[in-house]
């Protein structure tokens, strides 16, 4: 049997005789049995005893079964009901029915086997429903505790995301601030690699901003971008090997023995940055950046796209600066006979697509050259104040990169400045925008 074997019974009926004869009906069962001889005395054994199971009869003085049976689906309904009935009470077995909702009736006289077997169903019934009714209650609970376990999980995977969220920002700051201050030592290094070239030699400034507009205009990513700045900066730092009048020689004007040390420069700067491992893409794009696209170039003889693109820009660049500069021929070029033969060249020296579009930007940049926006003003030193914005990056006579684009001026700077002015003893034009509102609010 699916149910407790030391069931609560109550047995109630008006005549003692019948109580007794179904107590010894029940007596091989191990059932706890109660009685009552009224409605009234049944309803006082329920609120002092924990009932499973009430046999009623049908007929009792005052209070009858289906009444009491009635109020007992009402106070208790979870105790089973079975209703004794005699053949002629079709009347009060509905009023069981509709009211007291019993799970049996039986007539009497009653068949022993039949009322055992329906009060075990009725058991076994209620099993079933308190069981269910416990699985429901521990269900709601667990499924309560769940929720606050994910309500508490959420809360903390909220505050660790928050947190990784807040630590990646704080990161990537601080990544891109190591990057920036990285880049501009570049080209400090640059400025002071200048320095054992002559001052007509100098031409890393030009390069630099060549090939970051360029860049910028193509919409290269970041990292590239800033390989084939760090590549333009260090381009030359193969010719510090060579002595002074090689440095100032044009190829044009060289000799066999001066042109093959010549073709060598851009192997040596890969060698002597190769160690360095935050300028290893710029090191490779230095060693190919006299690579031409028809494979006549050096040091590999590559052709076309084979030769790597930030080293195929810096041709672009390189020579544009240089032919004007002296450099390559034993004249310098004017920019418009530069900006009008490069085209000629492409497909034999230069990438055809990126020729053609480097070629107008840089006729694009002459024409602007000497066009300010409207919130950039020119300033000499003792007219600076603290909070302007460098415009322009800032260069001392021999070349050596003193102030970068975006420096924000302060009275220490300032000073710094006329100091360099009266070493070196002139003056320095400065190009400032004022900081926009939302800018002095940061």
């Amino acid at each position: 049997m699916s149910h407790p074997t030391e069931a609560r019974l109550l047995i109630v009926d008006d005549e003692p005789n019948v109580i007794s004869s179904l107590i010894r009906a029940l007596r091989s069962q191990a059932f706890q049995i109660h009685s009552a001889t009224s409605g009234v005395a049944a309803l006082d054994v329920l609120q002092r005893e924990s009932i499973d199971l009430i046999i009623s009869d049908s007929r009792m003085p005052g209070m009858d079964g289906p009444t009491l049976l009635g109020e007992i689906e009402h106070r208790w309904p979870d105790v089973m009901r079975i209703l004794l009935t005699g053949y002629e009470d079709n009347a009060q077995t509905i009023k069981a029915i509709n009211e007291g909702k019993i799970f049996r009736y039986i007539a009497k006289p009653w068949d022993t086997d039949d009322l055992m077997r329906s009060i075990d169903q009725a058991l076994a019934h209620q099993y079933l429903q308190r069981d269910r009714a416990r699985l429901q209650q521990l269900t709601q609970l667990q499924n309560k505790a769940l929720q606050e376990a994910n309500g508490q999980l959420e809360a903390r995977v909220a505050l660790r995301t928050e947190e990784l969220t807040r630590t990646a920002e704080m990161l990537t700051d601080a990544h891109r601030a190591l990057k920036h201050a990285y880049v501009t030592a570049t080209e400090v290094f640059s400025s002071l690699l200048s320095q054992r070239l002559p001052r007509s030699r100098h031409t890393n400034r030009e390069i630099i901003e060549l090939v970051r507009a360029f860049c910028k205009l193509k919409a290269y990513p970041q990292k590239f971008t800033d390989d084939v700045v760090m590549a333009a900066a260090l381009y030359n730092v193969g010719k510090l090997t060579w002595n002074d009048p090689l440095i100032a020689l044009p190829p044009e004007l060289m000799d066999r023995d001066q042109r093959l040390r010549y073709r060598d420069y851009p192997q040596t700067g890969e060698r002597l940055l190769m160690a360095l491992e935050p300028v290893h893409d710029a090191a490779i794009i230095i060693r190919h950046h006299q690579e031409r696209w028809d494979g006549a170039g050096f040091p590999d003889g590559l052709t076309g796209e084979n030769i790597p693109l930030g080293a195929r820009i810096l041709k672009l660049a390189v020579d544009y600066v240089e032919i004007q500069m002296g450099m390559v021929f034993a004249r310098k070029v004017p920019i418009a006979e530069v900006v009008d033969n490069m085209p000629k060249f492409a497909g034999r020296l230069y990438d055809p697509t990126l020729c053609y579009d480097f070629v107008e930007m840089a006729k694009q940049i002459e024409a602007e050259a000497h066009k300010e926006p409207a919130d950039v003003i020119l300033h000499k030193t003792d007219t600076l104040e603290a909070g302007m914005i460098i415009a322009r990056n800032l260069h001392n006579l021999e070349g050596m990169l003193l102030l970068r684009e975006g420096a924000v001026i302060s009275e220490r700077l300032i000073r710094k400045l006329q100091d360099f002015e009266e070493n070196e003893e002139t003056r320095y034009t400065i190009y400032v925008r004022i900081p926009a509102e939302e800018e002095q609010e940061g």
